[in-house]
């Protein structure tokens, strides 16, 4: 069994937001399949930070869930920046078993293990300084990534972070979200949101400490990387 990631598959299989108007992005959900089932096992978990589907409730959002749920393995989902569907993950859970959707699981407050790995996360925050509610989000997303690292902790296991948002971005620092896993010793941080030139330019590789890997998908060619090796190399 071995563990995956990608992010930022921005599906809309409902039709509401082709993404094939952007560059490199055409046909990317049958070229996301394609890449998908040739590399990922049924036995085998994928963790998708964020920015899944574009549809703006759960029930419009339907398609996407089941397009993801036809793929290999097991998969771990949390919110995106454009996840405008995310409500609660009771309620989530909900609509996902009433449709008979069972390969997904909504990260949120809580952790999942991969072996003697847990796989802690949250959606994270830009922290530019351009809003003032902003204080407000990072500080609830700081709360949010402690106590799933805590939980994974307590659990036994050695945390693997996974974010939407680079908690490092150029200059940029969240200072909040750093402190978190600095503070419990975090060496492996897996996050998306940044595409194209942005992407080139501004993923940190290694910066306090920590191994950031970007992971969105069109960064990724569109094929989940696997992760196996690096989150038991970190443990050593």
């Amino acid at each position: 069994m071995s563990l995956f990631t990608i992010a930022d598959l921005h599906l809309s299989l409902s039709g509401s937001k082709p993404m094939d108007i952007f560059p490199g992005w055409e046909n990317h959900a049958s070229r996301l399949r394609e890449n998908w089932q040739k590399t990922v096992g049924r036995e085998d978990t994928v963790v998708i930070p964020g920015d899944i589907s574009w549809g703006m409730s759960l029930e419009e959002a339907l398609p996407d869930f089941r397009f993801i749920d036809s793929l290999n393995g097991k998969k771990i989902i949390l919110k995106g920046n454009h996840d405008y569907w995310w409500s609660t993950k009771s309620k989530a859970d909900r609509v996902l078993r009433e449709n008979e959707i069972s390969s997904i699981e909504i990260l949120n407050n809580n952790f999942y293990s991969y072996g003697d790995i847990g796989i802690c996360g949250t959606r994270g925050w830009i922290n530019d300084g351009s809003e003032p509610a902003d204080a407000k989000v990072i500080k609830r997303e700081a709360m949010r990534l402690e106590r799933s690292i805590l939980l994974c902790k307590e659990a036994g296991l050695y945390p693997a972070v996974f974010l939407h948002y680079p908690p490092v971005y150029g200059s940029l620092v969240n200072s909040e979200m750093l402190e978190v896993m600095l503070r419990y010793d975090i060496s492996l941080c897996f996050y998306g949101h940044l595409h194209g030139q942005e992407a080139h330019k501004y993923a940190p590789k290694k910066r306090f400490g920590i191994n950031f890997w970007l992971v969105s998908s069109d960064y990724l060619q569109f094929k989940p990387l696997d992760i196996s090796l690096i989150v038991q190399s970190a443990k050593k």
